[in-house]
């Protein structure tokens, strides 16, 4: 017995393990003392400034940078998730090729050298051969000197092809204000400072442009020193959390928020508020609006109509705002043109509450413009399946994912002779790749930023990696330095670092240069260091001064837009679709970190899965209740999820949140819930080109199979258990 007894506990022991301490400790490290790293938050494009408190070299918690004027120390719960993207377990963590099949998701690991020597020596041939016009590279939305860096690389290279897609960019918020104020920034949405917010579609505390930012001008508007407090009005389909934090909440079928802004400005016209020299041309063009129409268009009352038409010219400042869906259809162009004729109306173009222009940024990338729109996208394709695209560069964009699937990237990424992504995790583009080479997060690389919408000012941060790097991964300007002289000719000429860090600190060098002419009581290396320390630079610039100089020039444009159109037919397909963006997952990206997994929507408090909500009305006439699973097909396809009973949205239209539904992406992402952009058809913009996500109508089928939702909140009645006693009920 003895003898077995020793035997089974031999068998059973741990393998030894020995620990080795640190021969080379991290950069300034001191075992105990918690240091502070200012760095710039990639998780969406608003550009928060970030602070990371590492220990022994590892980062431990992000909050945000107090000196930063985007997030003024705040911080997103996707912001607070990076470190759930530094540590995931999924990361890519060494250079992968491709063996079997395309797509099947097996690679072989392979060296740094013999990646970059591959394909510096493709790139390198294509040139030599005249044939770099075959080389694209597609992005995401990349700004600041990386932007220019990656642009330097492909016009050096001599291809034209240099693509940014993002699903969220505001193309038709871009295209409306060009055609009105000829710019091609953003403004300044100043909602601080505003009496009157009028919102179409723009969920500005949740996920429109810079959410932070918006939620600490809210909290001013709503209970600033030594003001009233401003009202709110929210227009859209269904409840945001910007509608549920409003006064007044208008259920507005999705494409047809501009025809409420219509009636809003020729309400203002009849009233004979605003006086301006063209108001009798603007009442022509407006004739069509009449309340009566507009009710009967949107379902929002007359008296409603001419209501906020009133309060929104007697507030002074009053400002009016738009997206989400209202800049999603297939008029979005139009229906942001009339939101800014609205802030035209007001008088509040260039005044404290209203639309403030932003000066030039510190660093003039083109980004803006090389953000392509969904006709753009639409081109690449084409030339995909042409056979036109020899070698495709992906970089931090997954449009395998966020583009419909009738859009068909998929089948023409198939035919690109050789797909290289520069990614840090697995995602369904990086899934098809030949070759993979994995990139630091934003927590480890080094970069600048200049936030779009900027605040008013010109502001500029630069970024820097918190701790070294965790695995054998390299930052996309690293490579791109690499492949410059991989490939040799003229290109070392042009690009002569070999890091990211030294080509950063020479462009610095001229951003200082402008400084030094104001003020040379500091060189350059104590700049470089103060604006690290800081974590943001900010330059005070005069506010350039845009009018709309002839808003009849503008409205030409609207004129020829009448109500939107939809894929399906309304006869056949009774709901509209309203997939929207949240602030767990945005478009997608947010899906593999475990926290956001756990985010409860603020909303439904669902955690970990997607659903579909339903009006009340609605959920009773196809005899559905919570949890019941429902195919929601357009004309496009289909999908499975479970229906929430959703009070806030209108009987005619379902909503889906975006973000889960992935076939690859790591393990807290793959295989979850379901992707309501793969449904959607292939509807655009008649001005900008851009996708109009909010122009598929689907219909509802019941599939009578049941799944339990995970929730984070209890029930709002007792159920007769008579929790709360006699004494105590109604003094809550």
């Amino acid at each position: 017995g003895t003898g077995a007894g020793y035997l089974y506990g031999e068998s059973t022991k741990r393998a030894v393990e020995l620990l080795i301490p640190q021969v080379v400790p991290p950069e300034e490290y001191s075992p105990g003392i918690a240091t502070w790293y200012n760095t710039v938050c990639r998780q969406c494009s608003s550009g928060c400034g970030i602070s990371v408190r590492t220990r022994e070299g590892r980062a431990k918690k992000i909050e945000g940078n107090p000196a930063h004027p985007v997030n003024q120390g705040r911080l997103c719960p996707l912001g607070q998730a990076g470190l759930n993207a530094l540590y995931n377990p999924d990361r890519i963590r060494t250079p992968l090729k491709r063996e079997g099949e395309r797509g099947s998701g097996t690679f072989t690991e392979i060296t740094w050298d013999d990646a970059l020597t591959s394909l510096g020596n493709t790139l390198g041939s294509m040139k030599i051969k005249d044939q770099a016009d075959r080389v694209f590279l597609l992005s995401g939305g990349v700004r600041g000197h990386i932007d220019l860096l990656l642009s330097t690389f492909m016009t050096e290279m001599g291809s034209p092809h240099y693509l940014q897609y993002d699903f969220d960019h505001p193309t038709n918020l871009y295209a409306a204000n060009k055609m009105t104020f000829g710019i091609d920034r953003l403004p300044y949405y100043d909602i601080k400072n505003t009496k009157y917010l009028l919102s179409f579609g723009a969920d500005y505390l949740g996920t429109w442009l810079s959410p932070v930012h918006n939620s600490l001008s809210y909290g001013h508007l709503r209970q600033g020193d030594g003001r009233e407090r401003g009202k709110t009005v929210q227009v859209e389909p269904r409840m945001s959390l910007s509608g549920a934090n409003a006064d007044e909440w208008h259920a507005v079928p999705p494409g047809f928020e501009g025809m409420l802004a219509m009636g809003i400005i020729r309400g203002i016209l009849v009233q004979e508020s605003y006086k301006g020299p063209d108001r009798d041309e603007l009442m022509q063009l407006f004739a069509g609006f009449a309340a009566a129409e507009v009710e009967r268009l949107t379902g929002v009352s007359e008296n409603d109509i001419d209501r906020i038409a009133e309060e929104f010219m007697q507030a002074r400042p009053s400002l009016a705002i738009g997206g989400g869906s209202a800049a999603a259809g297939t008029n979005g162009v139009t229906t942001m043109l009339a939101v800014n004729i609205l802030n035209y109306l007001s008088g509040n173009l260039g005044q404290p509450g209203g639309v403030l222009f932003n000066p030039e940024p510190a660093i003039a990338s083109g980004s803006s413009q090389r953000l392509s729109s969904y006709k753009d996208v639409q081109k690449f394709v084409k030339a995909m399946s042409g056979g036109d695209v020899e070698v495709l560069l992906v970089s931090d964009t997954n449009p395998a994912y966020t583009l419909p699937t009738k859009a068909k990237f998929t089948e023409a990424v198939a035919k690109v002779k050789q797909i290289v992504s520069l990614s840090s995790f697995m995602d369904e583009t990086t899934a098809m790749a030949d070759l993979i080479l994995p990139t630091h997060t934003y927590l480890e690389a080094w970069g600048d930023d200049v936030p779009e919408p900027s605040v008013g000012a010109s502001v500029a941060s630069i970024s820097q990696p918190v701790v070294a790097p965790l695995y054998d991964t390299r930052s996309v300007g690293d490579i791109v330095l690499s492949l410059a002289h991989q490939i040799g000719g003229e290109l070392p000429a042009k690009m002569p670092w070999t890091q990211t860090e030294d080509y950063l600190k020479d462009s610095w060098k001229k951003i200082y240069a402008e400084q030094a002419r104001e003020d040379a009581s500091f060189n350059f290396e104590e700049f470089w260091k103060s604006a690290l320390q800081a974590g943001v630079w900010a330059e005070k610039k005069p506010q350039p001064t845009h009018q709309m100089d002839n808003p009849i020039g503008a409205l030409d444009e609207l004129f020829e837009a009448r109500p939107p159109t939809f894929s399906g037919s309304g006869a056949k397909f009774g709901f509209y679709l309203h997939p929207y963006l949240t602030q767990a997952f945005h478009d997608g990206r947010g899906a593999n970190l475990p926290w956001m997994q756990e985010f409860p929507d603020p909303l439904t408090s669902v955690v970990y899965n997607s659903w579909v909500e339903l009006n009340p009305a609605s959920a009773a006439e196809l005899d559905l209740e919570e949890g019941d699973i429902v195919e929601v097909t357009s004309t496009n396809g289909a999908i499975l999820a479970p229906v929430v009973v959703y009070p806030g949205i209108r009987p005619d239209v379902v909503a889906m949140p975006i973000g889960q539904g992935h076939s690859a992406y790591g393990r807290y992402a793959k295989d979850r819930g379901a992707n309501p952009l793969s449904i959607l058809g292939l509807q655009t913009d008649k001005k900008s080109g851009a996708l109009a996500w909010a122009a598929t109508r689907v219909k509802i089928i019941k599939t009578g199979e049941r799944m339990k939702l995970i929730k984070t909140d209890g029930l709002t009645r007792t159920l007769g258990r008579q929790i709360l006693g006699p004494s105590t009920a109604g003094h809550g």
